[in-house]
């Protein structure tokens, strides 16, 4: 019977090994998205512009939300709102998709020798792409809106790492739930939503009252958000010490989530 590794460095080495195959079928899947549409990619960049301005306004305008009293303009809170947003994206495309990745992809697991384990970097790489579409449209509007930009911003990756390692593991392990248990992308897309508003997208941490700003805080979104708007939007600089230990425990949920793929992959054939 063939053995899959599950040591830590078989992440990166299966990576390395296939990084061929990853790239051609990121394109693929990115480039299916919008076949057969009028616009194509162009949709890539619409969708962020056409979110950025519909959000601010529910909020900014109907809900007359503020982040802070000091004299707050919309486009500022526009531009809060957003960097936040694009992140939770980031994080709800690889999740959301997980479940059904391999369900999705049944030939690869019955009839050709393929590896299994480069799926969550292939959904993983879509995200991104999406992700770096939307961030080039929030830097454009912060310095069209603001006039500058902080060379802070340059340390995004470092400030993302931990946010990429989580997703990558989540999506290995609920990749593998989805093909056990069918109720698990149902699920998923409730925890994502609810999710959404107990992240600190619309708001910041400080707005809640103290008893339930825990909640955020156990949130693996809301260290990614809070340091990339420092970065970004504030230009300061992240705090390093917070950092390390968030990239050293999302280094073990990764694996975790990469072990429990590797192991339970066997079974995949006769439940398909």
């Amino acid at each position: 019977m063939q053995h899959f590794s599950i040591s830590p460095l078989e992440i990166v080495t299966s990576a390395y090994r296939h990084n061929g195959l990853i790239w051609t079928m990121i394109r693929r899947d990115i480039a299916g998205r919008y076949r057969g549409s009028s616009l194509g990619m162009l949709w890539s960049l619409f969708n962020p512009i056409l979110m950025l301005v519909i959000y601010t306004f529910v909020f900014s305008v109907v809900f007359k939300a503020r982040w802070s009293s000091e004299g707050e303009s919309k486009e500022q809170f526009a531009l809060m709102l957003f960097a936040g947003l694009i992140f939770f994206n980031l994080f709800a495309e690889c999740i959301s998709r997980a479940p059904n990745l391999i369900l999705g992809n049944v030939n690869y697991v019955k009839k050709v020798v393929f590896p299994l384990e480069v799926l969550p970097w292939i959904t993983l790489g879509a995200a991104l792409f999406h992700f770096f579409i939307s961030l080039l449209v929030w830097l454009a509007a912060c310095l069209l809106l603001t006039g500058k930009l902080y060379l802070t911003t340059l340390l995004l990756p470092a400030v993302m790492l931990p946010l990429l390692l989580i997703s990558l593991g989540l999506t290995w392990l609920l990749a593998s739930l989805g093909v056990f248990l069918r109720d698990v992308a149902q699920i998923v897309g409730v925890i994502v939503s609810v999710m959404m508003f107990i992240s600190p997208i619309f708001y910041p941490v400080t707005a809640l009252p103290e008893a339930y700003q825990g909640i955020l805080q156990a949130n693996p979104l809301t260290p990614t958000i809070e340091g990339a708007r420092k970065i970004m939007f504030l230009g300061e600089m992240p705090d390093w010490h917070q950092l390390g230990m968030l990239s050293l425990l999302s280094l073990i949920i990764c694996w975790l989530g990469f072990a429990w793929f590797q192991k339970t992959r066997k079974g995949f054939a006769d439940v398909l």
